[in-house]
């Protein structure tokens, strides 16, 4: 059997991919600073690539498990914990930022207005931020509030790639039948990566490519 010299050159270059991404996220992550006000936000300097989802989509347990850290991001099973925008420096090459998770309904009104003002005028306003990972639980698929933020992002011309997180708590059928619903309704957003990562930091499904996609962001920048 002769073989595709196209599909070799296809398996290297993701090996490659893998391999950056692998040695990227082995490098020092440090915490750099969590600003509660547009104003207070970092000069922008290094790449960004922002973490955005529901209140516990698992964003804080990703971020944890990419970087090989137990508590680089603090994780609870109280939503909305997260309530500043978290900026680390990952091997002087990338900035990761994690966003307040949005659509927590038990926060009081007014802290929930500073929240969503805050997310957006980052995601407007930020010139040097890449793409944003926008994390959605796979039991719950797409909803409303993620609708929203696809259409901020839309409107921004920010790239935003869809990430679902606890693909571990799906059986096989259902997690392509949720793959399947996710990938149509990313079909109908200008700003939505065409490919759809899937995740599981309990398990650590999926890091590697996760890994991959990101540090190839770091090299554009």
């Amino acid at each position: 059997m002769i073989e595709d010299p196209a599909s070799a050159d296809d398996a290297a270059k993701a090996a490659a991919a893998i391999e950056r991404g692998r040695l990227l996220f082995a490098r020092e992550c440090d915490f750099v600073m969590g600003v509660r006000t547009e104003a207070d936000l970092p000069k922008a300097e290094l790449p960004e690539v922002a973490f955005a989802g529901r209140s516990n989509s698992g964003k804080s347990s990703l971020l944890n498990a990419l970087t090989n850290r137990n508590s680089l991001a603090r994780t609870s099973n109280t939503p909305g914990r997260t309530r500043e925008v978290n900026f680390f420096r990952l091997g002087g090459e990338l900035m990761l930022v994690d966003l307040p998770g949005y659509g927590y309904a038990k926060a009081g009104k007014e802290e929930i207005a500073r929240w969503n003002q805050l997310i957006e005028d980052y995601l407007r306003g930020r010139a040097n931020l890449r793409r944003v990972c926008l994390l959605i639980d796979a039991r719950r698929g797409i909803g409303a509030p993620d609708r929203k933020v696809m259409e901020l992002l839309d409107k921004a011309a920010v790239v935003y790639h869809v990430v679902l997180t606890k693909v571990d708590k799906e059986k096989a059928g259902a997690l392509a039948k949720i793959k399947q619903t996710a990938a149509a309704e990313i079909a109908r957003h200008g700003a939505a990566y065409p490919e759809i990562l899937a995740t599981s930091a309990a398990k650590r499904l999926g890091l590697e490519e996760a890994r991959a996609a990101i540090a190839a962001l770091a090299d554009e920048g």
